[in-house]
């Protein structure tokens, strides 16, 4: 069942949120040739705690048969699309991207966000299929309006990536956030604009696109959460948390600490 969020407990989300921003912020402090995925792991989930929030992936096990996730965080490296699980044999070498995708339970509600890092020097090729994903993510949010269908947000998405000649991932999506940390409705990064539900105000979604720089085909790693690119060509992936408005939607999580 799709809920709509008060005031209140959407200001509750945005704790939560605004905590998952903090968080990616002090890993981009740590993020450099050398460190293993494990290492960032372990610092994430001690600030988490330290704020007085829970590591809202580890332990978690949905539906659908995989083991509990065993970590805080999902790192996913180059062509690992989402869901990769930090190691302490995975470091971190020069030319690498990571996909950090971060969650909090605070006060009883969730906070999402994820976030794709360079290590060290990029390709250019490569840093500019990380620009058009987040370009992609802002075009979605502009469609994340009271009175547009989901797919709106979907096709803006879509169209985005496409124009530029990379492949959305269609197996993976966005989704409602709240009490929960995935809720209805689903919110695909492809699509027609009046695919899916009317949006409403109320509504708490997180907006993910998944972008890979060759085909959009993915497999499971035998570990049975991390996803990859088929092709294993470098895949990214950014993420926000926002609440439906009248006119504009209100984004509950924040890349300013990474950013600035």
């Amino acid at each position: 069942m799709i809920t709509y969020k008060t005031p209140e407990e959407v200001e509750l989300i945005r704790q939560s949120s605004i905590l998952v921003g903090k968080t990616l912020g002090e890993l981009k402090k740590a993020i450099r040739p050398g460190v293993s995925t494990l290492e960032l792991d372990d610092l994430a989930e001690t600030f988490i705690r330290d704020h007085g929030a829970i590591p809202a992936f580890k332990g978690y096990a949905p539906s659908f048969g995989e083991t509990p996730f065993p970590n805080t965080l999902c790192t996913s490296v180059n062509e690992e699309v989402v869901h990769g699980m930090p190691s302490a044999s995975r470091i971190l070498k020069d030319g690498d991207v990571i996909s950090i995708d971060c969650g909090v339970l605070m006060n009883g509600y969730y906070g999402d966000s994820a976030y794709t890092f360079t290590v060290g020097e990029v390709s250019a090729k490569v840093r500019r299929l990380l620009e058009v994903t987040k370009e992609s993510l802002y075009k979605g949010i502009e469609q994340a309006v009271a009175g547009n269908n989901v797919g709106a947000i979907s096709h803006a998405v879509q169209r985005h990536a496409e124009t530029y000649g990379y492949s959305v991932v269609r197996e993976m999506v966005g989704h409602g956030l709240g009490k929960n940390l995935h809720e209805p409705p689903e919110v695909p990064n492809y699509g027609k604009r009046r695919d899916g539900i009317k949006l409403r105000e109320g509504l708490v979604i997180a907006i993910e696109p998944m972008i890979n720089l060759g085909k959009r085909h993915i497999d499971v790693e035998s570990d049975g959460w991390t996803i990859f690119a088929t092709d294993r060509l470098p895949s990214a992936h950014f993420e926000h948390s926002l609440v439906i408005g009248k006119d504009k939607a209100d984004i509950l999580s924040t890349f300013e600490y990474i950013e600035n």
